[in-house]
């Protein structure tokens, strides 16, 4: 079971095929097995990487509040890569695995060979609107410190499905990763000077605005809405995701 030690942390990590790297983040109380669907496809060109961030699945749950961060998150990220010897990656994720490959983006972008966000926010310009996501985030771990992994039954299927060995990551990380402080990854995205694939469900409608946004700011962006899909796309409409991801790819090189 490879793992990668960071200063203490252990991090799970999996590496699928061979050819260039494809770095693919799970959403907040998911875990990198959310990405089996899409195993076949992406190892037909390129190696597949999945990880489980710190306190989910099979990674380290430290106990130090602050242990859990963005940037603690995108240095995770960066450390995947050096360990597995790569300059550069395609980078993607789902929701806030789609939001910090979005703050790798920004942090090292000369890393950053594509990007493939989905079912994704990039966060808030208005203040107001930040403390809103913020409550959010609290009463989602106060769900979790008074109902435990109980409260995965109630989530869509990618937390729904996933293994964890306690809530008391999940609740570090709600705290940690889930909250947001500032506007610096919404802000950068006119700046993003790679090609990037949107993909949202017809059915995530809280998400659209936010990946309507990403597709008007990020130059060149494509967006692909699947039908019949929840918020995890990838799941619920799996060969529609598979093939759009490989014409991604194919047009990549």
């Amino acid at each position: 079971m490879p793992k990668l030690n960071r200063d203490g942390v252990e991090i799970y990590y999996e590496v699928h095929g061979e050819g260039p790297p494809f770095l693919m983040s799970h959403g907040y109380s998911a875990t990198s097995r959310m990405w089996h669907p899409q195993i076949e496809t992406i190892t037909r060109t390129h190696s597949l990487i999945t990880w489980d961030m710190r306190g989910h699945g099979q990674s380290d749950y430290p106990e130090e509040q602050e242990e859990y961060s963005e940037a603690a998150t995108v240095e995770d990220m960066a450390a995947l890569l050096d360990h597995l010897g790569h300059d550069e990656a395609v980078i993607g994720g789902l929701s806030l695995g789609g939001y910090m490959s979005l703050a790798f983006y920004l942090a090292c972008p000369e890393r950053v060979k594509a990007l493939v966000i989905f079912d994704t926010g990039p966060g808030y310009k208005s203040d107001q609107a930040r403390a809103a996501w913020n409550e959010t985030a609290e009463l989602t771990k106060q769900n979790y410190i008074k109902k435990g992994l109980e409260a995965l039954k109630s989530r869509s299927v990618e937390m729904a499905s996933s293994v964890h060995r306690s809530a008391e990551g999940l609740i570090r990380a709600a705290e940690g990763m889930l909250k947001q402080k500032d506007d610096r990854v919404i802000q950068s995205l006119p700046n993003i000077k790679v090609p990037t694939l949107i993909i949202v469900g017809s059915e995530d409608k809280p998400f659209h605005a936010a990946c309507d946004y990403m597709a008007a700011k990020i130059p060149g962006a494509r967006k692909i809405e699947i039908s019949g899909a929840g918020h995890a796309a990838n799941i619920d409409q799996p060969d529609t995701v598979n093939e759009a991801l490989a014409d991604f790819m194919d047009r990549q090189g």
